[in-house]
């Protein structure tokens, strides 16, 4: 049997690692017989000569046995979840669980928190007075079973391997590599439990993936793997070239979010919402059409059946359920500042990036995991792409603790806008559909 150095060489030197190979040294890494730096230098192989698809599901189903499976059996039907890669003004889930499950799908849905200059749904809910995100797997299990949908973060013994192994990732240059990209995002989606999985990869300077032809090679990865893996998958390649929605920050995007399941919200985030929603329900065998798929989700929402089932999780949660009829009951920031327009013209761009980074230095995400956040603070566009805007006219609110911090990143508002002589034709929203 070769060692575990052996086994590290065998991929620097560009060899296939066997289902075995690839148990054992995910074994080791949990045992503490791989060590941190050991693991390092074949993330750091892994990086450089890849990984076929049969050795990414062997790496993606040994991170996902590391911890616990969990067992949903007593759900009935088919249980899909959605994943976002991740973007800015992105607080899709928060408004397509609730919804998808009003409409029949069990969506049990373990989240992420933001990072750098993407929001995460876990910051979101938690702008929710009282909403747990930390509840045990039994709990989490009764709510999918009882209300239809859960929220919760990734519990210490949901993919754990995964867990040590982003954590070098992050620190060893290794984070862009497709193969670690699908083990990590699959072995994490796969422990709750769920029968199918829809993928909403983001394409944009607000994206991860930045160019059409990276998403897709993503997006095709985690199809071919997931599927490999034993279950349906599919993903939608979905624009992130401006922020989705007006809201950026998270007690504001938490109240946009409920607006889409009251009937209302902005064009792109309900389009955004939708499309996603038909993908799932078409996967959790709730129609059997697109037509019929949007006919059910449209229903939902007018016959208020989606913001019922929001607000029976926020109680189960131990949130204020009265947030969704009253959004204003959410935390909300002692200052607002307008940032108006210079020029006249029509917007043709808003830049995500820009916009994504000044609401994390108002205190509405993190450059370090380990940073609380502020729930009430963030950025608000009072102009979009296509809208015509005269000089001094609202381009976007800055919400703040103080004056000072919304001064501070007024300038770099300001600069995120860009107007022309003519409106400009925005992209489509859904870009693509990849599916086995």
């Amino acid at each position: 049997m070769q060692t575990l150095v052996e086994l590290v060489a065998k991929k620097r030197d560009g060899g296939r690692l066997s289902d075995d190979d690839i148990a054992r040294l995910i074994r080791a890494l949990g045992d503490g017989e791989l060590a941190d730096y050991q693991m390092s230098a074949l993330l750091m192989a892994i990086f450089f000569r890849g990984m076929d698809d049969a050795e990414t599901v062997a790496l993606t189903r040994a991170m996902l046995h590391s911890g616990d499976v969990l067992d949903l059996s007593d759900v009935p039907g088919l249980k899909v979840d959605k994943h976002s890669t991740g973007g800015v003004g992105d607080k899709v889930s928060i408004c397509l669980a609730p919804l998808v499950a009003a409409c029949g799908v069990p969506v049990p849905m373990v989240s992420g928190r933001g990072l750098g200059h993407t929001g995460g749904t876990l910051d979101k809910l938690e702008a929710i007075p009282g909403f747990d995100v930390a509840l045990d797997v039994g709990t989490f299990a009764r709510i999918v079973r009882d209300v239809g949908t859960c929220m919760i973060g990734q519990t210490a013994r949901i993919a754990p391997a995964d867990k040590r192994i982003y954590a070098l990732r992050d620190v060893t240059a290794t984070v862009e590599s497709i193969p670690l990209i699908v083990a990590s995002i699959l072995s994490k989606k796969l422990a709750e439990g769920i029968d199918a999985l829809v993928l909403d990869v983001k394409v944009g300077r607000g994206a991860f993936m930045k160019t059409l032809d990276d998403a897709r090679a993503l997006a095709a990865a985690l199809v071919r793997v997931g599927t490999a893996a034993g279950k349906r998958v599919s993903a939608l390649l979905t624009d992130m070239s401006a922020p989705l929605g007006r809201a950026v920050g998270n007690a504001i995007e938490t109240r946009e979010a409920i607006e889409v399941l009251r009937g209302g919200g902005p064009a792109d985030l309900v389009a955004c919402t939708l499309a996603l929603g038909e993908e799932m329900l078409l996967a959790g065998g709730a129609a059997a059409s697109a037509a019929e798929a949007r006919a059910k989700l449209e229903a939902a929402i007018a016959g208020g059946a989606a913001a019922e089932v929001l607000a029976r999780m926020i109680a189960a949660q131990k949130g204020d359920p009265a947030v969704v009829q009253d959004p204003g009951r959410l935390p909300s920031a002692p200052v607002v500042v307008e940032v108006a327009a210079e020029d006249e013209g029509y917007v043709t761009a808003v830049d995500p990036l820009e916009i994504g980074l000044s609401a994390v230095a108002l205190g509405a995400g993190r450059t370090r995991a380990d940073q609380r956040v502020d729930p009430a603070v963030g950025i608000e566009l009072a102009a979009v792409r296509g809208d015509r805007v005269g000089r001094g006219a609202p381009l976007a609110r800055i919400h703040a603790r103080r004056a000072d911090d919304a001064s501070a990143v007024a300038a770099r508002v300001r600069a995120a806008f860009q107007l022309g002589p003519a409106p400009s034709e925005p992209p489509a929203l859904v870009l693509e559909r990849i599916a086995p």
